[in-house]
């Protein structure tokens, strides 16, 4: 007989036979016999998603906080297996705390620019973030860049990885569409620390930002962004996969810029707050941005659905060829069209060099 025919045949809760006893019967060496492990907890997935939501209400929460408020809803949960679930997800507490992150080598941390500084104006001050979106089956990890003055969301990408790519696309579209800030604020996450990520910025031309270890106040407005975004979109419709995840985020995003008022803003929208003070910045060869995207969510059910899918977006779908671009907007000159919902955004005219 086999060893592995040999152990299946072993009874662990005989009360008779001792499991020393059983396998000196089956000519086994009771060093080589194990006790199964324990299967996978099959919750993980739902309480990820309640340590998302817990952590987006309360950013200070460590893994005993988040322990003790799991095992008051009656969840049966110790902190380790809380600690693993939030690494897992790359969340942390954000507070005073000893230095646990080790940067990676070679990456520089740029120091922070913004104390004191007076942010009045858009395309002053972007900022970017990432966080985590849970879907049916797992997770996600959004990036988003935000205009500090205006709060628009000038770019954004979903990634099922944390690696470096997602952010530099992000990055790309937000300097092609919408110009350059003076200065970019980030955390000092590997992402935005990466060689590639800082030396975009730089040839641009523009200033490099980053908080201070564990400090959230220093990126406020994009952590607000989140707890929008989570609690008016991802936990109301739950979605199951990276696609409906997309397009929902999409959606939401273009209501976000285009409709939803702010009361920092007097009551408008972020896009209208952008567009105001650009107006007199860009050349006259840019295009109504958010007339174009506003009529389209007027007309979405004349025109159809394919928008509020994701798939047309003009400002937030992932397009790299400016032909097509062009193929949808049509270049303006002169004047602009008056009204209160106009963004503006650079656009290269048919026949010009890239």
């Amino acid at each position: 007989m086999s060893s592995p025919d040999g152990r299946a045949l072993l009874d662990w809760d005989d009360p008779d036979l001792s499991l020393r006893r059983q396998c000196a019967l089956l000519s086994l060496a009771r060093s080589g016999v194990h006790r199964k492990p324990r299967p996978a907890n099959d919750n993980d997935l739902a309480l990820t998603r309640r340590l998302d939501e817990l952590f987006t209400n309360w950013l200070f929460f460590g893994s005993r906080r988040m322990a003790a408020k799991l095992r008051a809803e009656g969840q049966a949960v110790n902190r380790k297996r809380v600690q693993r679930l939030m690494r897992q997800m790359g969340i942390a507490a954000l507070g005073p705390k000893p230095r646990t992150t080790i940067p990676v080598p070679g990456h520089k941390i740029f120091p922070y620019l913004l104390r004191d500084t007076v942010i009045d104006r858009p395309s002053q001050v972007w900022a970017a973030d990432i966080t985590y979106i849970p879907i049916g089956r797992g997770f996600l990890y959004l990036v988003a860049i935000m205009d500090w003055a205006s709060r628009a969301v000038l770019a954004w990408r979903l990634s099922n990885t944390m690696d470096t790519s997602f952010c530099l696309s992000a990055l790309e579209e937000a300097l092609a569409r919408f110009g350059k800030p003076e200065i970019f604020n980030t955390d000092q996450g590997s992402q935005f620390t990466s060689v590639a990520f800082t030396d975009m910025l730089r040839a641009a031309g523009i200033k490099v930002s980053m908080d201070g270890r564990g400090r959230w106040m220093d990126n406020v407005f994009i952590e607000r962004l989140w707890r929008s975004l989570k609690h008016e979109g991802i936990y109301l419709k739950g979605y199951p996969d990276g696609h409906q995840a997309r397009a929902g985020i999409a959606s939401w995003v273009s209501f976000y810029n285009l409709q939803r008022p702010h009361q920092a803003l007097g009551d408008r929208a972020p896009m209208e707050a952008w567009h105001e003070t650009m107006l007199d910045v860009l050349p006259p060869t840019a295009v109504d941005m958010t007339l174009l995207l506003r009529s389209s969510l007027d007309n979405a059910d004349e025109t159809g659905q394919e928008f509020l899918r994701g798939r047309r977006a003009v400002v937030y779908d992932s397009l790299h060829d400016d032909s097509q671009l062009q193929a949808r907007l049509v270049p303006r000159a002169g004047q602009h069209a008056a009204g209160p919902d106009r963004g503006l955004r650079r656009c290269r005219q048919p026949g010009a060099s890239k």
